[in-house]
């Protein structure tokens, strides 16, 4: 029997380094499924929903560098795939999507299902087409794969259903893949420039993002001939701040004020392969000068000075030979010295554990830091698990942290977790859930079940959507719709069929953890957390104390005295860093 298409959609993709399809089935898609059952170089990962399958294929290629994949069938099932899309176009993970579609015939006519696939991905992808005859398809397949691991971003291949069991043909174009490296590097006198500029002041920060992956050596270099505070990204923590004596911490939501005024007290402030989003933790009145491999990215956060295409290891180590070492380290010292306060007030928050159903989550998320593994790959959920995984999970040189870090969606950590553990069998992964995450995506604990995958899952329930009720309270609003009715989480995971904690007093904490890290398989454990546990910013704004006031006192006069009572209560601490 001649091939099908289906057939050579999957030769092709094995042939790219595609080793799963996380997807769920149906109709227009059986044909791939059935192809991907014939071939045993390539699995088929059922997930209970298209958004995770998504998810995962990302969090799979950004571990591994190879390209991920993920399908929907037609109509419903690849718009479903559409958010976790979104998170790795924005993540710059190779993702290849097959949207399967209605048959060709009925294209047009409103047809049972019918999407217009084109406009629907158009705004998450470098690649989108639809093929219609089995000669387009072979060429617009390798089109779409090249696309996805050169340019690090999504594809969208639509295949009609009709046309995935039609006979296959040959094409004389190449139907291999390229993966290419090219060594980036600005101009020797573009570096002049940035030289002469870092040789003429004293005082320079070196703000660090995910770009610096592979370039720790020459960025600790770097800082240290210019006497430089390293500051970072919450997405560049993990490749910059170990063993690093020059990091002073994050800046920005989750950031601390070591890093805001490391950067804010400079007179040069050079940017290290990051698109860091938020402008108003950027100083807007000294010298900037920025690396970045994308020359797109240039200026577009910042009112820069100096704007350099060139890949940040290739870059410093070319800049290194044309800078005067500085002698001055008082600037450094200073920030350094600023810093140790800052850990130490960190590390005060892990001191009180809290008492029962209010658990501090500063000390549960310093202890999963001491028991995970040097290696482990975590994933955090958007929201309140992600600031306290930016401010008190430790980098080791080895571990990952993977979440939605630019685009920001709810949901994340639990599927991540899945690919994760798929692509990297050897490696612990750790889930770091919100309970409004988790909520979203629990059909997926059964996917980590049927797998067989050793993840280790910590929901920090704090019966809220957190981020959202800090936002509002900062705004002067009283929280309202944010509260969570949840089922008992661990129940729910006994029922899917892996092991589930309970835990409500915080002296069960570190024995509960240590227990669920040594059992294998995977583990699910419920971790009761302050509901009023706050966040403080790097620095605090008179608007932001003016609007908490507010918000306090509208609870007051609303008759929700003892929220005001539990919220004081619960971040006398922080009084120390407000004044």
């Amino acid at each position: 029997m001649a091939r099908k298409v289906a057939e050579q959609l999957i030769d092709t993709l094995v042939q790219s380094g595609v080793e799963r399809i996380y997807a769920v089935t149906g109709d227009s898609l059986n044909e791939v499924n059935e192809a991907v059952r014939k071939n045993d170089k390539i699995k088929w990962i059922h997930v209970r929903h298209e958004e995770t399958g998504a998810y995962a294929a990302a969090a799979e290629a950004q571990l591994t560098g190879r390209p991920g994949c993920c399908a929907g069938s037609s109509g419903p099932g690849h718009v479903h795939l559409i958010n976790g899309l979104y998170d790795a176009h924005r993540s710059g993970a190779p993702v290849i999507a097959i949207a399967s579609t209605i048959p060709t015939g009925e294209f047009g006519t409103e047809y049972f299902q019918e999407t217009n696939t084109i406009k629907l991905f158009n705004d998450c992808s470098y690649y989108n087409e639809v093929a219609t005859t089995p000669t387009q398809f072979p060429r617009m397949l390798q089109s779409a794969i090249q696309t996805a691991i050169t340019r690090k971003g999504v594809s969208v291949i639509g295949l009609p259903g009709d046309l995935a069991k039609a006979s296959a043909v040959s094409v004389d174009s190449s139907v291999r893949n390229y993966p290419v490296v090219p060594e980036v590097c600005p101009a020797e006198e573009d570096l002049a420039q940035l030289a002469d500029l870092l040789n003429k002041y004293k005082r320079i920060t070196l703000f660090c993002g995910i770009g610096c992956r592979g370039a720790h050596e020459e960025v600790i270099a770097l800082s240290e001939k210019l006497n430089a505070p390293v500051v970072y990204t919450f997405k560049g923590k993990m490749e910059v701040q170990y063993e690093n004596p020059y990091e002073v911490g994050m800046t920005g939501l989750l950031g601390m004020p070591s890093g805001y005024y490391s950067m804010h007290e400079a007179e040069v402030l050079l940017m290290l392969g990051t698109d860091f989003p938020y402008s108003a933790f950027l100083p807007d009145d000294i010298k900037i000068a920025q690396i970045d491999i994308k020359p797109e990215r240039l200026g577009r956060r910042a009112k820069v000075d100096i704007g350099l295409c060139g890949d940040v290891k290739l870059s410093i180590q070319a800049l290194l030979r044309m800078l005067n070492p500085k002698t001055d380290d008082t600037f450094l010292v200073k920030q350094l010295k600023r810093y140790e306060g800052v850990k130490k007030d960190l590390a005060a928050y892990t001191e009180d554990k809290g008492e029962v159903n209010k658990i501090h989550p500063e000390y549960v998320m310093s202890e999963i830091d001491k028991l995970a593994s040097d290696d482990a790959v975590f994933t955090v959920d958007t929201g309140m698990t992600c600031v306290w995984g930016a401010r008190y999970l430790q980098a080791t040189g080895m571990r990952h942290m993977l979440g939605s870090f630019n685009h920001g969606s709810m949901a994340n950590a639990l599927p991540q977790a899945i690919g994760a553990a798929l692509a990297c069998p050897d490696r612990q992964v750790v889930a770091l859930c919100g309970d409004g995450g988790l909520s979203m995506t629990l059909g997926d604990l059964e996917t980590v079940v049927q797998y067989k995958l050793p993840i280790k899952i910590i929901v920090f329930n704090n019966r809220s959507l957190g981020m959202v009720k800090l936002e509002m309270e900062v705004d002067g609003l009283p929280d309202w719709q944010t509260n969570m009715l949840n089922p008992d989480f661990a129940q729910v995971a006994e029922a899917m069929g892996m092991t589930g904690f309970n835990v409500s007093n915080p002296e069960e904490v570190l024995t509960t953890l240590f227990n669920a890290f040594e059992l294998d398989g995977p583990v699910l454990v419920n971790i009761m957390t302050d509901p009023n546990a706050l966040a403080m910013p790097p620095k605090i704004e008179l608007g932001q104390m003016v609007g908490f006031a507010q918000s306090m006192y509208k609870l007051l006069i609303n008759g929700r005295s003892q929220e005001v009572i539990d919220t004081i209560n619960s971040n006398y601490k922080h009084i120390r860093e407000v004044f």
